[in-house]
């Protein structure tokens, strides 16, 4: 090939690229600024998150201990049930005037939407743990920012796996009459490797030390599960969405 050609072939190639990532963006933007506009997603998945937290601080003394042992498990606990909220709202807030059918006939492709609608909900979800966190810290007197980094790495690679699975299956159960049940059900046994690795990685930081040696495997897990049901999700989204 002539350099030429070759330039000629790359720029065709970047602007294949930038323009599917533009109209993923447009997916993202949309449902952000649908949410925006009412916030009862993201109001009703924070008011859960904070009253469960509230009333596991009563139900067990916040002493050291018990915080270093169930620091972890409580937080991913209340951030899964709480995600389930704004992932069950994905796809179902489409079905208001055939909009979802409207999507699926646009240019736009079933991966795409998938991605885009996939940054929405990771947005959302990072919202309402920003949030829990500092609330979290308070009630169970933790230091949680000892180790902040590698904090807030587990929390993206975490809640990435939450809501691509999520938003995989939301997009299966959104002409079910009983999607809002239906969705944990498919969605928690397939997170558990992943709840499991953010488990152990919360747990031993909330505790106060650095992830280190044996546990680093966790992260590994983390973002292999992470980029293996990415792919798999772009994958298969189109036959989820049209059958």
């Amino acid at each position: 090939m002539t350099p030429a050609g070759s330039i000629a072939t790359t720029a065709r190639h970047n602007f294949l690229t930038m323009s599917w990532l533009r109209g993923a963006l447009a997916v993202t933007v949309k449902d952000l600024r649908s949410e925006l506009r009412s916030k009862e997603t993201v109001n009703a998945s924070l008011s859960f998150a904070l009253v469960i937290l509230l009333l596991f601080s009563f139900a067990f003394d916040p002493s050291a201990d018990t915080v270093r042992e169930i620091s972890g498990g409580l937080l991913w606990l209340v951030f899964a049930f709480a995600g389930a909220l704004v992932l069950n709202r994905s796809y179902a807030r489409e079905l208001t005037n055939d909009c979802l059918d409207a999507l699926i006939a646009s240019p736009i492709s079933g991966a795409q939407m998938f991605i885009g609608k996939c940054a929405a909900n990771f947005a959302l979800l990072l919202a309402v743990e920003a949030i829990c966190i500092p609330v979290f810290g308070i009630f169970y007197n933790v230091r949680w920012t000892q180790h902040l980094g590698q904090l807030a790495l587990t929390f993206l690679l975490g809640t990435w796996a939450l809501t691509v699975i999520g938003t995989m299956f939301s997009a299966m159960t959104v002409n079910l009459r009983l999607r809002e049940l239906m969705l944990p059900i498919l969605v928690y046994p397939m997170m558990i490797p992943a709840l499991m690795a953010a488990i152990r990685l919360t747990t031993v930081l909330m505790a106060g030390n650095a992830i280190t040696g044996d546990d680093m495997i966790w992260f590994r897990v983390l973002t292999g599960f992470d980029i293996i049901f990415t792919i798999l999700g772009i994958a298969f989204v189109e036959i989820v969405l049209i059958g």
